[in-house]
Order: structure tokens, then C-alpha cells, then sequence
């Protein structure tokens, strides 16, 4: 059975601690979850670090375990940032839903300028909260330790000027000539990968992007859309980036 993950806070719990998860996830494990005694399940900060146990108690608000393991992920010498342009409905949510199953380190909002919905300053919060709460909600799903970031919305020069600091920028343009995995990616540092709207990017993104180093890239024979375009393209550089490193 595969082991139930929750999100909280550790309070630096070692080996043979007892740990009791409160509060909403306590709420959740006990009463939705409906974890039992003796079961084992992991609880990570969201920021590589678990502890995994058998529980040992509940009650209808909360579980405690004993802490039979305390974990640690690799800290990635690679990070992937993707900006993904605001869509409609949920499929902004969709992409960084997936997004997070894969591993990203950090997901952007992106006011793109032919991106149907905005952002108002009054809605703002609202909304980057809606991505907070679905990338939590993955990283549970998904059993991984860290909870990706998600920055606070940035226009186009915005995004332009970040992307002359990363150590790759890759445009997804269905109107590329290049692969994605034809390109060499860097040892280390953060690739960062824009996704465009349903409508597309217009010239003067483009011209923005690769004026900040940017590379225009395939990752499919088809047009993608906006929600899946971005998982596709990580992917294919985790595969890319994995056979790099077998190869040291």
C-alpha cells in the first residue's frame, strides 16, 4: 500500500520522537484519510525533509506516529523554474498541478499579452492562492518532499529581466527549428521554461525572451496546450539533464 503523505511543519523531530499532526492535515488524516493504528504514513515541511513512522494514535483531529525515520531529498544542482501564462478556466491550475508531479522548483505566474484572464490587484492573492493550495495538494499526491514555489506574478519585462539570470531560458514556439533535446543544458543553475497562452506569444515576447538569451524550442510535432505544453517540455530535460549526468 503506498504511504500516505501530509504537509507540516516538524518542529525538528528525530528518531524515536512521538509526533502528533494537528490542525487541518491532522483533520484530513484522521477523519478523511481515515489513517489507523499501525499504519505508516510520511510527513514532510514542503521543503525536502519527512519523517516517516507507524502511527500510534488518533482521534478525529489529529494522528501521532512514531518517528521511525527522518528523511532528506538531494538538494538538485539543476532547478527548473517554469512561467506559465494565466489561461482560462482551470488550466492554469492543470499545468501546475503536473508541473508539480514532475518536480519543478518554481512556477511563475505569467501576464502574457494574449492571456485572456488577468490578474487584477484585487484578485491577485485569490488566485496565486488557488495555485498554492493545487500544488500543495500535488506534492502530497505525488509523495514528494518539496512543495514548489509559486512566485508572485510577473509581466513580460518582468520575466525578460529573470530570464537573463538564469543559466537557460527555452521558449516553447511551435514555429522553433530546434528540439529541445538537441540543446546542451547546464551542469547546474535554473533552466527556466516559458509557456505561452492558448493564443500563442506574440513577436515582441519573442523578441524580449531572446533579446535575454533566450532559445526558441520544440518539444512536440502538434501545438500543445498551455496545460500540458510546459510538463512535456520538463520532462523531456530531466530526461535530457539525466543522461548528462550518467555520462560524467
Amino acid at each position: 500500500m503506498t504511504e500516505a503523505l501530509f504537509l507540516a511543519d516538524l518542529n525538528h523531530a528525530r528518531v524515536g520522537d512521538e509526533f502528533t499532526l494537528g490542525g487541518d492535515e491532522g483533520r484530513h488524516a484522521a477523519a478523511v484519510r481515515r489513517i489507523r493504528l499501525g499504519e505508516t504514513i510520511l510527513i514532510s515541511d514542503g521543503a525536502g525533509h519527512a519523517i516517516r513512522g507507524d502511527v500510534t494514535s488518533v482521534d478525529k483531529v489529529s494522528v501521532t506516529l512514531r518517528v521511525d525515520e527522518v528523511l532528506a531529498a538531494d538538494t538538485p544542482t539543476v532547478r527548473y523554474v517554469v512561467a506559465q501564462a494565466l489561461a482560462k478556466g482551470d488550466r492554469a491550475e492543470l499545468a501546475v498541478e503536473m508541473l508539480t508531479e514532475v518536480g519543478v522548483d518554481r512556477i511563475i505566474p505569467w501576464q502574457a499579452a494574449r492571456s485572456i484572464v488577468k490578474w487584477s490587484p484585487e484578485r491577485e492573492e485569490r488566485q496565486a492562492g488557488r495555485w498554492r493550495a493545487t500544488a500543495r495538494e500535488a506534492t502530497k499526491q505525488s509523495r514528494r518532499l518539496r512543495v514548489p514555489i509559486i512566485a508572485a506574478p510577473m509581466s513580460t519585462r518582468e520575466l525578460a529581466l529573470f530570464a537573463g539570470q538564469a543559466a537557460v531560458t527555452l521558449i516553447l514556439h511551435e514555429g522553433a527549428r530546434d528540439p529541445l533535446p538537441q540543446l546542451s543544458l547546464p551542469p547546474e543553475g535554473d533552466v527556466l521554461v516559458i509557456v505561452g497562452p492558448e493564443g500563442g506569444l506574440t513577436d515582441a515576447e519573442i523578441t524580449a525572451f531572446e533579446g535575454a538569451g533566450g532559445h526558441q524550442v520544440l518539444v512536440s510535432d502538434a501545438v500543445l496546450r498551455t496545460s500540458t505544453a510546459g510538463v512535456v517540455a520538463v520532462a523531456q530535460a530531466q530526461a535530457l539533464q539525466h543522461r548528462v549526468d550518467k555520462a560524467k
